[in-house]
């Protein structure tokens, strides 16, 4: 049986004493093994990226562009590999992985623009014969550890920003989903990187704790849930290192009174429903301001669902693919079973949803509770599955304070057609991203996407603007050449222009 190994000094490498199963989860078959990488391994991944840094920094960003361009290309004639990958091991349908990748695929458009990117500013004569400019250089060996829903995408939010700021990279993947990211990493190669300047280690909890404890490693991005993103965040920042760690979500939509009701019922479906549920950035929680709505968008909901298609991701005429591992369908199955013991309604319950062959597979269907109310669990807490509640209140108001004293603020979005409504909450709710009609307001690549409470740890956003300031540090230069043969005195008080 194939086993992934990883990737160090352009060269693939597997010599682990360790290693686990990789699932095809619509069959619940092992579909290969992953290399869990060692201390030693590691160390010397960041050995070979702490080599390769000095001429990489020296590169000028215009040839570091070029990689980038030459990536592009390649992700793009490698599409229908990589997301056939992503299908296999993650379970999304395919068009989904397209999605993905295509996301990610921005972000190195993105990352092409380095030379403007990277424009530092400059102040002639900022004092009598001074002048005076700042600068932003590399950190140096950075890393980023990134989840199995998106091992396409989240890793692109990465590592060609850093690099295409002159940093080296060790990327530590999921190890549920690792084909994916490696073969892009392979591009990157074709592509014109340099030996050491990205390096993937495939490892658990051991690798992990390597790379946030070595003091060659100068900053740390992950995406995960937020107890591991707090984990990450203490750690990293005890040791000296830059963090930005982003953690989980509850996710709110409200529905106003006057929604287009079956747009927002066809946004909601693909919203909640949409890889399973397994997205940071899904919809969980739907909030009806007023019975009528409520009434009107379980109906709704309830039909729509009726007619959804659950299956295998490779066949495109379904709707939602199984879930990531047996262990995380019980884990599911178990906040269905709480949230009918905490007195909600379940209105549509997919837990003995049978594929006809795939019966080993981890396949849910899609989950619908109403009258969930504030203190449940299956409301406070992140499922991370196809299951979507549904919250009563009598305003907007209401709404806003629900989804305000909730301690997650990933992102929120609301179903209206009144602007001043929409305006008011897209200025005062607190969370980081903001939909208006919009059920999943991912920004795009040249803006950040970032939550705010629990939902991020560290003051700068993944990718766009904000990670050009996160791999990069700013210096300042002040100039002065005297006149031939002028000499000056001491002075002694404090300099000014």
């Amino acid at each position: 049986m194939k086993t992934i190994g990883h990737l160090i000094d352009g060269q693939t490498q597997n010599n682990e004493s360790r290693a686990q199963d990789v699932f095809n989860p619509a069959t619940g078959e092992v579909s290969k093994r992953v290399a869990l990488a060692s201390k030693t391994t590691v160390e010397e991944a960041i050995t070979k990226a702490q080599a390769a840094f000095p001429a990489w920094r020296n590169t000028p960003p215009a040839k570091r562009a070029q990689v980038m361009f030459k990536l592009k290309t390649l992700l793009e004639e490698n599409a229908d590999k990589i997301c056939a990958l992503i299908t296999e091991e993650h379970g999304k349908v395919l068009d989904d992985a397209k999605g993905e990748l295509q996301r990610g695929i921005e972000n190195v458009e993105y990352a092409c623009s380095a030379p403007e990117l990277l424009k530092g500013e400059h102040s002639k004569n900022a004092g009598p014969g001074i002048d005076s400019w700042s600068e932003f250089q590399p950190l140096g060996v950075v890393t980023g550890i990134t989840p199995f829903n998106f091992p396409a995408m989240v890793p692109l939010w990465m590592w060609p920003a850093a690099i295409v700021c002159g940093n080296t990279f060790i990327l530590k993947p999921s190890e549920r989903t690792p084909s994916s990211t490696l073969f892009i990493c392979e591009l990157a190669q074709q592509a014109g990187l340099p030996a050491g300047v990205l390096n993937l280690v495939n490892g658990d909890k051991e690798a992990v704790d390597t790379l946030l404890n070595d003091e060659r490693v100068m900053a740390v991005s992950f995406v995960g849930s937020t107890p591991i993103a707090e984990y990450i965040y203490n750690t990293a920042n005890s040791n000296g290192k830059r963090c930005q760690a982003l953690g989980g979500a509850k996710n709110h939509a409200i529905v106003m009174p006057d929604a287009d009701m079956d747009n927002t019922v066809n946004a909601l479906m693909g919203a909640a429903y949409g890889s399973c549920g397994e997205r940071c950035m899904a919809i969980s929680v739907a909030v009806a301001v007023g019975n009528e709505a409520a009434d009107n968008l379980v109906e709704k909901l309830q039909g729509r669902m009726s007619e959804m298609n659950v299956g295998p991701g490779t066949d495109n005429q379904n709707d939602m693919g199984p879930l990531i591992t047996a262990q995380h369908f019980e884990k599911v199955k178990t906040y269905i079973d709480i949230g009918l013991e905490e007195g909600a309604s379940l209105v549509m319950d997919g837990r003995n949803l049978r594929v006809d062959g795939h019966e080993n597979g981890y396949f849910m269907g899609a989950c619908l509770f109403d009258k969930v109310t504030a203190d449940m669990r299956i409301y406070q807490e992140e499922i991370f599955g196809p299951v979507l509640c549904v919250v009563r209140v009598d305003s907007m108001q209401e709404a806003m304070d629900l989804i305000d004293a909730h301690e997650y603020g990933n992102g929120t979005c609301i179903f209206t057609r009144d602007g001043e409504a929409a305006r008011y909450f897209s200025d005062n709710i607190k969370v980081g991203m903001v939909g208006i009609n919009v059920p999943l307001p991912v920004p795009v690549a040249y803006h950040s996407f970032g939550g705010w409470k629990r939902s991020l740890f560290g003051d700068l956003h993944a990718y766009g603007p904000d990670a050009i300031r996160f791999y990069t540090k700013r210096k300042t230069v002040t100039q002065r050449w005297p006149s031939a043969g002028v000499r000056e005195g001491a002075q002694f008080t404090f300099p000014s222009n």
